[in-house]
């Protein structure tokens, strides 16, 4: 008999994280819970891509900055490197900081544009000391800092100038650089390309990919545009209204889903291809407010294919055939 092969550790795990706000106030005569990220459990395995994708508003963002601590959880547990880092406090959860970096969405704003770029990248090298055998002179950030510039191809002399005189794609590729720095295990990209024209798009994802083959990156990769996450994403995790409904390998999710809300959002990538039908699945009505969402299923006030049942219980994500493929609906597509 051949011998089980051992289950790989995550690099990353969420279980049944929760992220809650208090909204109202002013207008309102009582503050109610927003609840943006509802019991989410995800796994992330080094050297992988896995791709959120959903509407905007579903919580993608907030579910990113989460398992970054950049915002702390409500509720749940989020370990990296097998280690819970839901409770560490600032100065335990500072040297870790160097393992887990983001890309943000804005390339302009989260840049300070009142320093030059080589500042910019060399900053968390200045902030973290220095690992076990290297320096942190003068000389050796600068080397540093251009090799970094080299590496998501920015000239030297680009170092000297300010953020402002970069067009948007220039400018996302120095976040790329600097969230590299420190050289992460794990980048949370959140809609890195979203801003950007879509030739630009394509030359960042490509930088994204050929970046983590060339440094064995693992990424979470949020977007709400399916085609960028088809190019990029080992497997994906669809959201709705805080939650995952669908989660699996990318292809069996991109061109077979099982929740109606994938295959909606699916349906919605232009085909490059003139003359084919539209077999578009067109949504009727708004996102439910994340305030007082639907009884039962989130998802069955907009459901083409809604039964009786789904007004009333809520479906728990569950397997559904395939390594890793789980879908919350009561009737999975693939199985009708």
């Amino acid at each position: 008999m051949d011998a089980l092969l051992p289950v790989p550790t995550p690099l990353l795990e969420a279980r049944h994280l929760v992220r809650e706000y208090r909204v109202g106030g002013a207008f309102t005569r009582r503050r109610q819970v927003l609840r943006a990220v509802d019991n989410v459990s995800l796994q992330v395995f080094a050297g992988e891509t896995l791709g959120i994708v959903g509407e905007s508003g579903c919580g993608k963002s907030t579910l990113g900055r989460c398992l970054l601590r950049l915002d702390d959880p409500t509720g749940g547990e989020v370990l990296f490197e097998n280690r819970d880092i839901t409770r560490l406090g600032e100065r335990a959860l500072r040297p870790l900081r160097r393992r887990m970096q983001m890309v943000f969405q804005d390339s302009y704003s989260s840049l300070n544009p009142r320093r030059r770029v080589g500042d910019l990248i060399a900053e968390p090298l200045r902030v973290h000391p220095a690992p076990e055998g290297s320096s942190r002179t003068a000389a050796a950030i600068r080397a540093r800092v251009e090799e970094l510039a080299e590496l998501v191809g920015l000239s030297a002399a680009a170092l000297s100038r300010y953020p402002h005189q970069f067009s948007g794609g220039q400018r996302q590729r120095i976040n790329i650089a600097r969230a590299l720095a420190l050289s992460p295990a794990l980048v949370v990209a959140d809609e890195p390309v979203s801003a950007l024209d879509v030739s630009v798009q394509a030359q960042v994802v490509n930088l994204f990919a050929d970046l983590q083959e060339r440094l064995g990156l693992t990424y979470v990769f949020i977007a709400h545009d399916l085609s960028v996450v088809r190019q990029i994403a080992n497997r994906v995790a669809v959201m709705y209204l805080g939650a995952v409904v669908e989660m699996g390998d990318a292809d069996a999710v991109l061109h077979s889903p099982a929740h109606p809300y994938s295959a909606a959002l699916v349906s919605a990538v232009p085909e490059p291809v003139v003359g084919l039908p539209d077999r578009r699945t067109v949504l009727t009505g708004d996102v439910p407010s994340p305030v007082s969402p639907p009884s039962g299923c989130r998802f069955h006030t907009r459901c083409p294919a809604m039964r009786p049942v789904c007004r009333s219980e809520a479906p728990k994500l569950r397997p559904l055939g395939g390594e890793f493929r789980s879908v919350a609906c009561h009737f999975p597509l693939t199985a009708a």
